[in-house]
C-alpha cells in the first residue's frame, strides 16, 4: 500500500478507535449518559454492554489480528453507528445529534476500504 494511503488509514482508524474508547469510558463514567440512554428508551444494562463491546472492538480494530475478526469489528461498528443515528432520529433529536454517527460511519467505510486494499496488497506480495 502506498505510504500516503497507509498514513490515511491509520489516522482515520486511530480516530475511530480513540472515539470508541472515549465513548465507552463516557458510558461507564458519566452519569449523564444513563439519562441519555433512558431518553433513547434503552435499559441501563445496554449502556454497560455497549461500552464493553466498544472497548473490545476498539482494541481489535487497532491491533494486528489474524483471520476475519477485523471484518466483524467493522461490521459491528457499522451496526452501532447506524443504530445510534436511527435511535436519535426516532426520538426526534435534532440533526446535530444524529449526524455524528453517520459521519463516523463514513470514516469507518473509508477505513475499511483502505484496510481491504492493504490486505489485498499484502496477499498479492506474499503470493509472488
Amino acid at each position: 500500500m502506498r505510504k500516503y494511503l497507509k498514513v490515511t488509514f491509520w489516522v482515520i482508524t486511530g480516530a475511530i478507535g480513540i472515539m470508541m474508547l472515549f465513548s465507552a469510558y463516557s458510558y461507564l463514567g458519566n452519569p449523564e449518559m444513563e439519562q441519555a440512554f433512558k431518553h433513547l428508551g434503552f435499559p441501563s444494562y445496554f449502556r454497560v454492554e455497549l461500552a464493553i463491546a466498544k472497548m473490545i472492538g476498539a482494541v481489535l480494530l487497532l491491533v494486528p489480528v489474524k483471520g476475519r475478526i477485523k471484518d466483524w469489528v467493522y461490521a459491528g461498528f457499522a451496526f452501532t453507528f447506524v443504530s445510534a443515528a436511527l435511535a436519535h432520529i426516532s426520538v426526534g433529536d435534532p440533526i446535530a445529534v444524529w449526524i455524528a454517527p453517520l459521519v463516523f460511519l463514513g470514516l469507518l467505510t473509508i477505513s475499511y476500504a483502505l484496510f481491504v486494499k492493504g490486505e489485498h496488497h499484502m496477499n498479492k506480495s506474499n503470493n509472488q
